[in-house]
């Protein structure tokens, strides 16, 4: 086991997209969306060992990918050249969370990497910069880096946080495929130009997710898996997929249908929180801090 700074493992939370509505199209070829995002209280785990040197390392980052792409390591170093800082640290990463899943893992990571080194560095950069710093690495960092179920528009940076959802048990299902974001949003099936709705709406049962059909066409698994899912709860895919998710009214429901999972698909059961588990990590690593630790 790597020495840790901070006391244990920092969490990577994964999300789901309860709804997802694309909206418009920029001039430089981003969509504009609406979505609500929720953690989940499952995902990666990572490690920091921060130290005197400038070096930056990975241990146990995606196979086949170079470490100088990993958005971990983009994100530590970006940070260091944001800030001038010289430290350097040996980072771990117990990966979960299955790449092109629609759980947004990689965004995660990269912002549990921010605010990690942000609070171990001893930096002290706000929520906003760090915010304003993840997206620059991708568009859903932001929502974890504040931790708060929110409302997001835009590309998913303007974000509005929602605390009256209701927290219940999902299951999540993997129908053993990796999805391209940018293929489903290059397709040119996909619905653009959505009526925009209100939180109200969505609140009243209002939503769906436009990338849903485009999926389940390029992919048949998918559609398969939320034909399957359905049979149990209304299914629902989250980001771009490759994921589906159905809520159920408890832990043992949703764990009963767990068991159900054909070959090759596989998923985990997980509770919806409207409080990042990173929050509460950090406020730890603080406590720790204040103590000496």
């Amino acid at each position: 086991m790597m020495p840790t700074d901070g006391g244990g493992p920092w969490p990577a939370p994964a999300k789901l997209n309860l709804f997802l509505h694309i909206t418009g199209r920029r001039p430089d070829g981003y969509h504009e969306l609406q979505t609500v995002f929720q953690f989940l209280d499952y995902g990666d785990s990572l490690w920091f060992e921060a130290h005197a040197g400038g070096a930056i390392t990975l241990q146990g980052g995606l196979p086949g990918l170079p470490a100088e792409r990993d958005l971990i390591v983009r994100a530590a170093r970006s940070l260091a050249t944001r800030t001038g800082c010289t430290k350097g640290v040996r980072i771990r990463i117990d990966k979960r969370l299955p790449v092109g899943a629609g759980l947004g893992g990689g965004s995660s990571n990269a912002a549990t990497t921010l605010v990690a080194l942000n609070s171990l560095w001893g930096l002290a950069l706000g929520s906003d910069e760090l915010a304003a710093l993840g997206l620059e690495l991708g568009a859903d960092v932001p929502v974890f880096v504040r931790g708060s179920a929110a409302w997001a528009e835009g590309v998913g940076e303007r974000l509005t946080p929602i605390e009256v959802l209701e927290e219940p048990w999902y299951l999540v299902l993997h129908p053993a495929v990796s999805i391209s974001t940018a293929e489903i949003f290059s397709d040119p099936g996909l619905t653009r130009n959505a009526p925009r709705i209100t939180i109200r709406d969505f609140l009243s049962g209002a939503g769906g997710n436009h990338l849903e059909a485009v999926v389940a066409r390029r992919y048949p698994e998918v559609a398969k898996a939320l034909e399957w899912l359905s049979g149990y709860q209304p299914a629902r895919m989250t980001g771009s997929g490759a994921c589906v998710f159905a809520r159920f009214p408890d832990r043992q429901a949703a764990e009963a249908v767990m068991q159900q999972v054909p070959a090759p698909w596989t998923g985990f059961v997980a509770r919806g929180c409207n409080r990042s588990p990173l929050l509460d990590r950090l406020g730890e690593s603080r406590g720790q801090d204040l103590n000496g630790a």
